[in-house]
């Protein structure tokens, strides 16, 4: 039987599609970036028609690199940005507006209003998260009330909204299904991820008609065929996830208390909890990892606004690298003695402080400070952070008696250097996969494993297949003066203090 797996992988800047063969090794990509749009300051934009070619394109460039056709594909697995909001017309299939990307900030003055309103308590306990731009509700909530006619036709029953993953499937079925999985539905601001449902008390303070809504259906599923003028006409979609929910799952983070961070622009980390949906007291967030066979795993979430993006600043910004992989090479050169920290919140802080008006700020610095003593301070910071967010997530669950298993993936991860100092200030090891792109292996596994083409968790997780185990190499008397320098330096950052 065919035992191809097709990944469609939506994401920020491009849509890939990535094959995967029998044993889980890539064997074909395809690539294509699209454009941003910023109207307005704080404003994010992508075009819901672009994003549907880019992937189309992709997966004509996929399976010719892969040098297969769609027999010898057994299922199509799909993962996507998060939080991005489209809405179409349910007939047409045209979007009304243009994808209002998760980075967008225009609804921020609605969320303060929610939030006076004493609302955010309410929201948090139903689904996990906290009332902020981010999330695609208030996004929606705008839409309907800035496109004309928008509201009156979607209280007809005229328009559909989804995230990216329920527009790719709504037209690759021809219309024929509009669905989403838990995962996706669960960083809405509209799901109450403990009765697995739209909740219609926040769909009422968001104004937003629940017949626009998707079906929910668990993460590996029957999303529906293929339909149309595609080389794909025909094959299922039985698989669909988030991003970071997906790369939780290319990981083989199967068990509770199993953590994979990303080290992308930001850093995402998720830490699974199992079936216990642990409410965060440290700001956290409360997300669903996955769902299957109708059973929630719930998984404690942080962000960290600056990881690889430091890199980049290292690089364009002060001109003391000219590539990323440099950073490392240059760290490894600075002054033991030194003891420089920056703090890179260059937009703010994220979890577990949650500081919009902190601002970067470097310590330390001496007569002998120079480029590769900064360039550790930058490498360091993105370590120490996940530091701070895994010590705030043990707070907050005490679940598990077993030592937190940390994964990697992202492009940060191909550095050594970094990847040792990680170990380091964790006092924990750090396992970096030998596939990378474990976003695309996520939502694979689900599809495959739907086909049953591929094997179950237990079996995935036997074929994980680690790169490198980097383990710890300080003892606990230099790591805790490490983190004290640290903790010193974001408490004089913070705005409030």
């Amino acid at each position: 039987m065919a035992d191809h797996i097709l990944a469609i992988d939506q994401g920020t800047t491009s849509s890939r599609a990535i094959i995967f063969d029998g044993k889980q090794s890539i064997v074909g990509v395809g690539q294509k970036e699209f454009a941003q749009h910023f109207p307005h300051s704080g404003w994010v934009e992508h075009d819901p028609e672009e994003i549907w070619q880019t992937v189309l394109w992709s997966i004509d460039q996929a399976l010719a690199d892969a040098g297969v056709t769609a027999d010898d594909i057994a299922a199509i697995g799909i993962t996507n940005q998060r939080e991005t909001v489209v809405v179409w017309d349910r007939q047409s299939g045209e979007p009304v507006f243009k994808a209002i990307v998760w980075q967008d900030r225009r609804t921020a003055p609605f969320c303060t209003r929610l939030k006076e309103d004493g609302l955010e308590p309410l929201f948090t306990r139903k689904t996990g998260l906290l009332l902020d731009p981010y999330f695609s509700g208030t996004k929606l909530s705008w839409l309907l009330d800035n496109v004309d006619g928008a509201r009156d036709r979607a209280e007809r029953g005229e328009l559909c909204f989804g995230t990216v993953d329920s527009f790719l499937i709504w037209r690759l079925t021809g219309g024929a299904r509009h669905v989403t999985d838990a995962t996706n539905a669960s960083r809405t601001l509209m799901y109450n991820i403990e009765a697995n449902r739209w909740d219609e008390e926040l769909l009422s303070h968001l104004r937003v008609p629940s017949s626009m809504l998707p079906e929910v259906c668990d993460s590996a599923a029957d999303f529906g065929v293929v339909t149309g003028d595609n080389p794909l006409d025909g094959k299922p979609i039985l698989g669909v996830a988030g991003d970071q929910q997906a790369a939780t799952l290319g990981n083989a983070c199967f068990d509770a208390g199993m953590m994979k961070v990303t080290y992308g622009t930001g850093c995402f980390s998720l830490l699974n909890t199992g079936g216990e949906l642990v409410r965060s007291n440290n700001r956290l967030l409360t997300t669903i990892a996955y769902r299957l066979n109708g059973e929630t795993t719930y998984a404690l979430e942080g962000s960290i606004f600056v990881a690889g993006a430091g890199v980049q600043w290292l690089r364009d910004g002060l001109g003391i690298i000219d590539s990323a992989e440099q950073s490392g090479e240059l760290a490894a050169t600075a002054d033991p003695g030194q003891r420089v920290y920056l703090v890179p919140a260059f937009v703010g802080l994220g979890a577990p402080y949650w500081d919009a008006d902190a601002r970067g700020a470097m310590f330390g610095l001496t007569r002998n400070t120079g480029p590769a003593e900064i360039a550790r301070a930058t490498l360091e910071s993105v370590c120490y952070q996940t530091h701070d967010l895994l010590a705030a997530k043990r707070r907050d669950w005490q679940g598990s008696a077993a030592e937190t298993v940390l994964r990697v993936d992202g492009g940060m991860v191909a550095s050594d250097w970094t990847m040792q100092r990680l170990a380091d200030v964790l006092g924990a090891p750090v396992d970096r996969p030998k596939i990378l792109e474990t976003t695309a292996l996520g939502a694979a596994w689900l599809a495959g494993h739907r086909a049953g083409a591929w094997p179950g968790q237990k079996a995935f997780s036997g074929l994980w297949a680690r790169d490198r185990r980097f383990e710890p190499a300080i003892d606990a008397e230099s790591r805790s003066r490490d983190l004290a320098g640290w903790k010193d330096a974001v408490g004089r950052t913070l705005s409030v203090r």
